[in-house]
């Protein structure tokens, strides 16, 4: 490349310039300041709006940190309020753990209390129907008799009943089984036989003795000879002329009274008991007597228990009813049904003891 050919200096000298005549600027000198110009008004304008958005920031910076302030203070005035409420939130809830503390232990002192009075109505049960089961027993074997340990089991299974504590349900299982043996055994009905044996000493003074038998026949044959001669009458008179007929008939009544003495005279009989036989009228009324006083005392000692003695006195009595009376009558053959039937039931029964019970009782008694 060539190298640019110096250019003179355009300023002119000031020789020059005041001999020579000034020439115009150039062109684009206006347009400079007038962008210049622009440009600075645009960067007053554009100072201006920022200093106005500075001032409103700083208005907005303000008027924020005023209400900050104030949410602030607002805020301490609110958390004062809710740490002297934490306060006394914190000390109410103090007051209500204490009462429920307390309460949970007067609960616990109330069950406690409500436990031992159940434990104690228990035991109380236990030892009421434990007391009346061991006084049954005891009037049971005094008498002889099961009905007073059957009513009180039924009692005792009646009062459980109502009592309805599962802790005692064993109890009455138990007193149910021991009731139920204790009604299996046979109880002596002593109504029944007092009946009977009043019965037959009733009928003691109707019971015909062999005395008495004997006496109806020697009367019957004393009276055969004017049973004869009414029937020698009764068939009419003889008629006159006709002595074979008086003859005959002279004869029956010979005969018949021959008879009837020789009869008199002599009788066999079989005699077990003589002394039954020769027992006088004056005495007849002492044995009938006697057999009564035996029967009464039967009747006592069944009534007082006393099975053995009164299976002796039931013993003599029939001993006396079929040594002095006559066996055949309907009324000595019902008194010795009687008598039979009395000495069959008057047996001693013994009554079973309920064990099952007490040891059920006992057991409900150590709380097992």
């Amino acid at each position: 490349m060539n190298a640019p050919a110096p250019r003179d200096d355009p300023r002119p000298s000031t020789v020059d310039a005041a001999s020579t005549p000034q020439r115009p600027g150039p062109r684009w000198l206006p347009a400079l300041l007038v962008v210049l110009g622009l440009l600075t008004v645009a960067a007053l304008a554009l100072a201006w709006n920022t200093r106005q958005r500075a001032k409103s920031l700083e208005q907005e910076l303000v008027r924020r940190q005023a209400d900050s302030q104030a949410q602030a203070t607002e805020a301490r005035v609110l958390a004062r309020a809710a740490q002297d409420l934490a306060h006394e939130t914190a000390a109410k809830a103090a007051l209500l753990e204490a009462r429920v503390s307390e309460a949970s232990m007067q609960r616990s002192q109330v069950e406690e209390l409500l436990a031992s009075v159940s434990r104690s109505r228990d035991e109380n049960v236990v030892a009421d129907v434990e007391a009346a089961v061991r006084v049954a027993l005891q009037q049971s074997a005094l008498t002889g008799s099961a009905e007073p340990l059957v009513a009180t089991l039924k009692q005792a299974d009646e009062r459980l009943a109502r009592y309805n504590q599962p802790r005692l349900e064993r109890v009455r299982r138990a007193v149910n089984r021991d009731l139920d043996r204790v009604k299996s055994i046979g109880v002596v009905d002593l109504g029944s036989l007092a009946l009977r044996l009043d019965e037959a000493v009733r009928m003691v003074d109707e019971l015909p003795l062999l005395a008495q038998v004997e006496q109806r026949a020697r009367a019957a044959a004393s009276a055969r000879p004017g049973a004869a001669a009414s029937a020698a009458s009764a068939a009419g008179p003889v008629v006159a002329g006709d002595w074979r007929g008086r003859t005959l008939q002279w004869w029956q009544d010979i005969s018949g009274q021959v008879g009837n003495e020789i009869r008199s005279l002599v009788r066999v009989t079989r005699i077990d008991h003589p002394e039954a036989m020769l027992v006088a009228p004056e005495q007849q009324f002492f044995v009938r007597e006697n057999l009564k006083l035996r029967l009464l005392n039967a009747r006592l000692a069944l009534l007082a228990r006393q099975f053995d003695v009164a299976q002796s006195d039931l013993r003599d009595s029939q001993a006396a009813l079929d040594r002095y009376f006559e066996r055949g009558s309907k009324r000595a053959a019902a008194v010795s049904e009687l008598l039979r039937l009395v000495a069959a039931q008057a047996r001693q029964t013994g009554v079973p003891r309920p064990d099952e019970t007490l040891a059920a009782l006992a057991t409900a008694a150590a709380g097992r």
